[in-house]
């Protein structure tokens, strides 16, 4: 089976996130995409960052009803910090039979090469690119293993939404339907 791997903190998942799975699951040939939940990037403010099984719940209410996206909580169980290359070993050996991909936006490109172990990342699987707007193109963007795809570009953050939501702002639209129900119902991100 073919899977591509979207990776992500997904705080909150939104309809962007599911319009590029989506695209990735309907327009390339892979068979599934799976939304690898990340737990807390360094990078990243821990503030307003929902617990990872928080995170992961918000992801299957989204995606449930679709059986070409699945949640994956892969990440939780490695040790931290995590590197992508660790986890795409960790995937290949607990499904042998599976061929992964690794999807990921074009301004991702741009810092590739330090990834860690970026060379054995484009041994071990393609690099399938949704189009992000103003990229300068790299080296990458010739090589073998990186597909640069028409996906739709969505203009859309999980930093937006939770300054909106914080602003007693309506952002049910940005969110499936049952996340939104659920996020209001628990308070987060006000």
């Amino acid at each position: 089976m073919k899977i591509g791997l979207y990776f992500g903190t997904f705080n909150p998942i939104h309809v962007g996130h599911l319009i590029i799975a989506n695209y990735f699951a309907e327009h390339t040939d892979l068979n599934q995409v799976w939304m690898v939940v990340t737990p807390h990037n360094p990078l990243k403010n821990k503030d307003t960052l929902l617990k990872d099984s928080t995170r992961l719940e918000l992801v299957f209410l989204a995606t449930e009803d679709y059986p070409k996206i699945k949640p994956c909580d892969i990440e939780f169980q490695l040790p931290q910090p995590n590197y992508t290359v660790n986890t795409l070993a960790h995937l290949q050996d607990k499904y042998p039979k599976n061929e992964f991909s690794l999807i990921m936006g074009e301004d991702n490109l741009k810092s590739f090469h330090k990834w860690k172990n970026y060379e054995r990342i484009l041994e071990q699987c393609d690099l399938l690119v949704y189009p992000r707007p103003n990229c300068e193109k790299t080296p990458f963007h010739q090589h073998p293993k990186v597909k640069i795809t028409a996906a739709p570009q969505v203009e859309i953050s999980s930093t937006f939404i939770r300054n909106a939501i914080k602003e007693n702002k309506n952002v049910q639209y940005f969110v499936p339907e049952k996340v939104w129900k659920y996020m209001m119902d628990m308070g987060y991100y006000k």
